[in-house]
């Protein structure tokens, strides 16, 4: 497994397995009909710094890193990861989250938080708790889930 910094030959991979996380509709608070020109336009966004994990030559995976805010939140790191749904539960998802910490770091950020963690995700729940996350606030009934309906989201924060 190798994770790296994206090159313009990645985007159509990278889009590829957004979309098919988009569709599913579970983690992203984004249309699950978006298009394929607003999946690369969100996922490669300027002042986005996105990675790709490759295993065995393919891309399984991706990260982007950025501000969460201007100005005077602009230390605090913000992220967005995705997996192949093929390539789900090899620990590709821990590989990117540990990359991105040390990367926010080297690029400056002093903090990382995340704003919209959809309760219902306990993979990510339990990977960011394990990563040494809090969860600093509840969102109640902030998502709708396509076959849970409404649940909660959390804003999860950690320190660099």
């Amino acid at each position: 497994m190798k994770i790296r910094p994206a090159q313009i030959s990645d985007e159509v991979a990278v889009t590829d397995i957004f979309l098919d996380v988009l569709r599913e509709g579970e983690t992203f608070a984004l249309p699950r009909d978006s298009t394929r020109k607003d999946a690369r336009e969100f996922w490669f966004a300027e002042g986005n710094h996105v990675y790709v994990c490759e295993d065995e030559d393919k891309i399984c995976g991706s990260y982007y890193i950025r501000a969460n805010q201007d100005g005077g939140g602009a230390h605090v790191a913000n992220a967005g990861y995705i997996v192949d749904e093929s390539a789900r539960g090899k620990g590709i998802g821990r590989a990117m989250a540990e990359h991105s910490l040390g990367e926010s770091k080297t690029r400056g950020f002093r903090a990382m938080q995340f704003n919209f963690v959809i309760s219902t995700n306990e993979a990510a729940v339990k990977l960011w708790r394990d990563l040494g996350f809090e969860a600093v606030g509840t969102l109640p009934e902030a998502f709708q889930h396509p076959t849970r309906g409404f649940v909660d989201a959390l804003v999860m924060f950690r320190k660099l």
